[in-house]
């Protein structure tokens, strides 16, 4: 008779300071973007520039961001990643051993790599919540797995979980949360993605595909399906033909900008002032990278994008709630789960 251990599950995000201080803030940021994915330069001058520049004088005005972010229960990013690990364990039942990591800072991926394997489970599933895959995020903690793993004696059997940017039960999630709004209110819709240097998407292409006409990253195809942008943009496209939103009525763009290098365009902020100068008045933003709020969501969108726009003449700028605790995420999660 076949002996079979529990199938381990490893969630993972990106990270939160453990305290809104400037000193959690500082240990945060630095760990952040001292990884090679994230800030991918010589790694000398990786360090000067964090070290020296970017972390000693982003912790402090981060820290009061985090501070208004922040709830009675902690971030709101840790939270609800607590409440969608509890909600997929009762789905998943008992053959199934399921943990909460951050990449960076805590609970950290170690930690929940060590009461995993703890529990001599027979299988991992590493699912990064990052529904688009990017290799400064899932590509990221799939390195970070991997260093660690190869630590041990005895590696179990592994699934990766690479990307999930059209995933049916997400995106219906993705639709609910709109619906909690009156879309025909709005003059358009913004789906607004966290932003990467421009540079990382070509480094990844293997077939001289990128970049290489505006559009390129607008029809999904074979040559981009594991590009960043493309699986954006396809993201994008599903909650719109779910929602019935003609190509007219919504836009893409890309936010959190880092540094002079070229990012992904357009940026969220030139694309507000576009629709304004077209007459748009109300503007309904998404943002599909993120599965749950956050400070590029709450603060960055809600806060200082709606004062922007307000301060250009517009009437209102309503971000649509983030995954968060929605039942068709967990189902999603469960789902992919399942199927890996």
């Amino acid at each position: 008779m076949a002996l079979a251990g529990k199938t381990g599950v490893l969630l993972v995000n990106l990270g939160t300071p453990d305290a809104p201080t400037r000193g959690a803030v500082y240990r945060y940021l630095k760990e952040f973007l001292l990884d090679g994915r994230v800030i991918d330069i010589n790694p000398i001058a990786r360090n000067i520039l964090v070290r020296g520049i970017i972390a000693p004088f982003r912790s402090g005005a981060s820290a009061k961001l985090y501070q208004e972010l922040w709830t009675e229960e902690g971030s709101p990013l840790k939270v609800f990643g607590y409440f969608l690990k509890e909600e997929v364990q009762k789905q998943l039942g008992e053959d199934y051993i399921v943990e909460l990591g951050m990449r960076y800072q805590n609970p950290s991926i170690k930690s929940a790599l060590d009461h995993l394997l703890a529990q001599q489970i027979s299988r991992l599933v590493v699912l990064p919540l990052f529904p688009q895959y990017a290799s400064a995020t899932t590509g990221s903690v799939h390195d970070e797995v991997m260093r660690l793993l190869r630590q041990e004696q005895i590696i179990p059997e592994i699934s990766f979980i690479n990307s999930y940017h059209d995933h049916p039960k997400m995106i219906a999630a993705f639709v609910a949360r709109a619906q909690e709004h009156n879309i025909e209110e709005y003059d358009h819709v913004l789906f607004s993605y966290h932003g990467l240097p421009k540079r990382q998407l070509v480094k990844a292409d293997r077939c001289n595909h990128c970049m290489q006409s505006e559009d390129c990253c607008q029809t999904f195809s074979i040559k981009n399906q594991h590009c960043y942008s493309a699986q954006c943009y396809d993201t994008s496209r599903a909650i719109a033909e779910a929602l019935n939103l003609p190509k007219e009525k919504y836009s893409n763009c890309f936010q959190s900008r880092l540094g002079r290098d070229p990012w992904l365009e357009p940026y969220t902020s030139d694309l507000l002032k576009e629709r304004y100068e077209k007459g748009d008045r109300k503007i309904l933003v998404f943002c599909p990278a993120f599965v749950a709020d956050c400070l590029e969501t709450t603060i960055e969108i809600s806060e200082e994008y709606a004062e922007e726009f307000e301060e250009m003449g517009g009437e209102h700028l309503q971000l649509v709630e983030g995954l968060n605790d929605h039942p068709l995420w967990v189902e999603a999660v469960v789902e992919l789960i399942q199927e890996a």
